[in-house]
């Protein structure tokens, strides 16, 4: 069995049996999160046919993608914990398979009265699927590789997995066109057979730790964190002077306060807390945290800018986006080779640096609205989130206590979709503010009076979807001469306001280096990994 030999490669080549039964493995466990990452952003390409098609109304629409996140963050370390009590082999195959079903019933649903809970519903089990996997799959990847290989092994995994994300846009514009809006559910069902597949053929063995579900912690941890992250996503459309906005962040944080009290005296916790006593897996935690309030809403906000500012279309703005995991992709490796040779903090200061600046020169480019232009600095910011992901992850996972592993992934999992739904709501509140800014002053110079600018611009500042159609007016005459003027100012309007964003961007960069001068470095898996098997060799069972 694969995870029976790990102990045995550390220090030793490894045989050629061990590497082809390690590979298997990790090919497996990367065509499982592929799905997961597909979808991250595939749905949002086909929003419009989605809408037209079955009669959603806009915060419908909205819901089936919150949904997905929601779940994510509310059930990401439960899923880590039910990854050691029941072995992450056994998780991966029950979430790969809670998600592809749910995929496929997202894809059935009829239309009629019924179609906008149908979808929110199994959009919601999606993300519940997903949360089981993804933790369970990455502890899989750290049991069967040694720990010295680990950061190469986890570079591949983060940076070819991660750069799936911009597949979706491409993926999903392409099916919608060439077949229908419900292919880009129904594509998770082939992923999904490769997976089992090549983790049948892999011959995995589970290790179970001892003990029982928390169930009152995991209770807790998901309402707090669903109610905190379900206040921050809804900020954008109920405000950030509504009561309900604060009512739930407030609220889900001191559910969350509650949480960390009750877990301190549970005999089998849900999370276990002693792991922050440990200052580099709590700065691996805040740097991720910090980097991840850039990574994931810059998906967003970079392919909206694309649509408005450069009048891209939907698929011309997903090959923007891969300027970005090119960067992405190359440093992943590099940052993996650098933990395994000299430990995190090497990685993580240098991607903070290099993402930093790499964003701080992207936000000054947007204003040339020229997409070439930008594509170093696009990769540039890629390759500081890519030096940071896999070491900061993996050194995390090394810092478990024993074999908790997947309880460990659950931690940093959820830190890091908490930090995208803090980001998306942040940024996406200033770029509104700014954008409306932008354009009544604009709308203004052109002769509107300040009420008729207030109320064009609001309109212009909620109606930006992103839609590749958008485009100048045609036609001849004073009239539409003067519309493709004030359409080209809206267009530099809304790059101005994006430049904030991506200045905010290279902040938290900024933010996370700070952080990152506290790692203590050192590569601890290497000496501990096999200590720590000895000296509770109860805490495990395997089976075949």
């Amino acid at each position: 069995m694969v995870s029976d030999t790990h102990l045995e490669g550390a220090g030793t080549t490894p045989a050629p049996r061990q590497v082809h039964q390690q590979t298997l493995a990790l090919a497996a466990m990367m065509f499982a999160v592929a799905m997961t990452f597909i979808d991250q952003t595939i749905v949002s390409i086909a929003a419009s046919d989605i809408v037209r098609e079955l009669d959603l109304s806009a915060s419908g629409m909205q819901w089936v993608i919150n949904a997905y996140l929601l779940a994510l963050a509310a059930f990401f370390a439960v899923g880590g914990r039910l990854a050691d009590l029941y072995g992450p082999r056994r998780i991966v195959v029950i979430g790969t398979l809670v998600f592809v079903v749910s995929s496929v019933m997202c894809g059935c649903v009829p239309k009629g009265d019924a179609a906008q809970g149908w979808l929110i519903g199994f959009r919601a089990v999606q993300g519940i699927g997903a949360a089981l996997l993804f933790p369970a799959a990455l502890a899989v990847v750290v049991a069967v590789f040694p720990a010295e290989r680990r950061g190469r092994a986890l570079a591949l995994f983060f940076g070819l997995s991660g750069a799936l994300t911009a597949v979706g846009p491409l993926l999903g514009g392409w099916l919608t066109a060439a077949w229908t809006w419900r292919a880009v559910f129904w594509v998770n069902v082939p992923v999904a057979v490769v997976a089992l597949v090549l983790t049948a053929m892999a011959h995995i063995a589970d290790r179970r730790r001892t003990g029982t579900l928390d169930v009152v912690g995991a209770a807790l941890m998901a309402a707090g964190m669903g109610a905190s992250v379900l206040g921050f996503q809804q900020a954008y459309s109920w405000g950030w002077d509504s009561p309900a906005t604060w009512l739930c962040v407030a609220g889900g944080l001191a559910v969350l306060a509650v949480f960390v009290r009750y877990e301190r005296g549970v005999q089998h916790p849900l999370i276990d807390l002693r792991v922050f006593r440990d200052r580099g897996f709590t700065v691996d935690a805040l740097v991720l945290f910090f980097a991840m309030l850039a990574f994931v809403p810059l998906f967003f906000f970079a392919s909206v800018y694309a649509q408005v500012s450069l009048s891209a279309s939907p698929n011309q703005a997903a090959l923007f986006l891969l300027y970005v995991f090119a960067g992405f992709a190359i440093a992943s490796q590099w940052g993996g080779r650098i933990l395994d040779q000299r430990g995190a903090r090497p990685a993580l200061k240098a991607g903070a640096v290099v993402g930093c600046v790499g964003f701080a020169l992207w936000a000054g480019k947007l204003t040339d609205l020229s997409m070439h232009d930008q594509w170093p600095y696009a990769a540039l910011a890629g390759a500081g989130i890519g030096f940071i992901l896999a070491p900061a992850s993996t050194d995390a996972v090394n810092r478990a206590i024993g074999p908790s592993y997947g309880e460990v992934t659950g931690v940093t999992q959820t830190v890091r979709n908490y930090a995208a739904s803090v980001g998306m709501a942040v940024f996406g509140t200033l770029l509104t503010h700014v954008t409306r800014s932008n354009v009544t002053s604009t709308l203004e110079s052109r002769g509107l009076s300040a009420a008729q600018a207030r109320d064009t611009a609001h309109q212009v500042s909620s109606s930006i979807t992103g839609s590749g159609d958008a485009g100048p007016p045609t036609g001849t005459g004073a009239a539409a001469d003067r519309m493709r003027d004030i359409f080209n100012a809206v267009r530099m309007d809304f790059a101005e306001a994006n430049q904030w964003v991506f200045y905010g961007m290279a902040v938290a960069l900024g933010l996370a280096f700070l952080v990152a001068l506290w790692h203590p470095g050192g590569t601890p898996a290497v000496a501990e990994d096999a200590s720590a098997e000895a000296q509770h060799p109860h805490t495990a069972t395997k089976t075949g």
